[in-house]
């Protein structure tokens, strides 16, 4: 039986119309919409990213979107991928193709011009749905629909053969599972991820953390991170976690308020030890900013558990007195629409009271700011006063 994709707002855009008149004036069914856009659909999720696929060939394409007028970047010509920048938001526009050889990183790939033959490098069922952008009819050559309708995750063909051609796939394997899967996981995906976990050491740190952070980051990866680390996985990637630590900060997250943070929930992953956290970090190529953010987590102590939530964010700044906060299973409740203040104070003014400017004027000043952030930052005039107090010490 013939399916239809659902209506959604995104395929009424007007943008997406003059973009199938441009690839397919005849009609002839020379492009498709495909993978997530058609997945998301089918699920009733909101679709961000949209991409087409067409037997065009990379130069033809861009022929044809240039005789329309649509401004085009050419962000993986090599693979036969080229952005079409609409104004409701970039397409990403693939020639069929077919992989001739792979590496467990890479694919040497060639053009084709059967559907089946594209459908068949994918790497799960549910992600080689195609949609015909003017009927909406779907084209499934894997059992994709029927997949999604059972919540199941599974590779297309051999599960070890899609593996070995990217061996990243295992980590893709476990984040769709937490995103769209159900229990009982489908049995050989999970044997050949677990057979085949050592081959990600070949892997790209970048694409590893790329994976992680978006797992990490669904609502509730807990499960899905206890069974990775069951099964061997975890452990190739990220030895030091501990999934047990997971549960109870997503529950602290949830009982606050907080959105998913893959970076918390990572450091919640890690012991609290600054220098193994950095090591960590850097072995997975994160930013600066995250690096420093997870070495900060890394460094909670029983004290966070009773310090005022508002002096450990003037001290360590929001984003990480959070960290800190809900990797403690404490309230978040006084630092909701709060803006961390700066002292009212400044040396200069020290130094004007007739202070002589050196080390009097900075343990003045520490002195001062520790009891105003003890007091829960009064305003200025008791800033005055707090330094009357302390310039009478002197």
């Amino acid at each position: 039986m013939t399916t239809t994709l659902p209506a959604a707002p995104w395929t009424a855009r007007q943008d997406l119309a003059a973009l199938v008149a441009a690839l397919d004036p005849d009609g002839a069914g020379t492009c498709r919409y495909v993978g997530g856009a058609v997945r998301d659909t089918l699920l009733g999720i909101d679709v961000k990213d949209i991409d087409m696929a067409t037997p065009h060939r990379p130069e033809e394409t861009q022929a044809l979107l240039k005789a329309a007028g649509i401004r085009q970047v050419p962000t993986g010509l090599a693979h036969g991928t080229i952005t079409a920048v609409l104004p409701g938001g970039p397409v990403e526009i693939t020639t069929l193709r077919r992989d001739v050889s792979t590496d467990g990183r890479h694919a040497t790939v060639a053009f084709s011009q059967e559907w089946h033959e594209d459908a068949a490098r994918r790497d799960f069922t549910i992600n080689a749905l195609y949609a015909d952008p003017r009927t909406l009819e779907i084209s499934d050559y894997f059992g994709g629909e029927a997949d999604l309708a059972t919540r199941t995750v599974r590779f297309i063909g051999d599960a070890q053969q899609r593996i070995r051609e990217d061996y990243l796939r295992i980590l893709r394997y476990f984040r769709f599972q937490a995103r769209f899967g159900s229990l009982p996981a489908d049995a050989e995906a999970e044997a050949a991820c677990a057979a085949l976990a050592p081959g990600m050491k070949g892997l790209s740190r970048e694409r590893i953390a790329s994976e992680l952070l978006g797992l990490l980051a669904l609502p509730d990866p807990a499960p899905t991170v206890t069974r990775m680390a069951q099964l061997g996985v975890l452990g190739q990637v990220l030895p030091e976690a501990d999934p047990d630590a997971l549960p109870a900060l997503i529950a602290a997250e949830a009982r606050e308020g907080l959105a998913p943070d893959a970076l918390r929930r990572m450091a919640a992953l890690l012991p609290a030890d600054p220098p193994l956290a950095d090591q960590v970090a850097a072995r997975l190529r994160l930013s600066a900013a995250q690096r420093k953010r997870l070495a900060s987590a890394a460094a909670r102590t029983v004290l966070d558990g009773a310090r005022p939530a508002r002096a450990l964010a003037y001290e360590l700044g929001m984003a990480e007195a959070i960290d800190r906060l809900a990797l403690a299973g404490r309230d978040t409740a006084d630092l909701a629409d709060w803006t961390v203040p700066r002292l009212p104070l400044k040396g200069g003014q020290i130094v004007a009271r007739g202070v002589g400017a050196g080390p009097d004027v900075a343990r003045t000043l520490r002195a001062v700011e520790a009891r105003w952030v003890a007091e829960g930052f009064p305003d200025e005039a008791r800033v005055m006063q707090l330094l009357d107090e302390e310039l009478a010490k002197i």
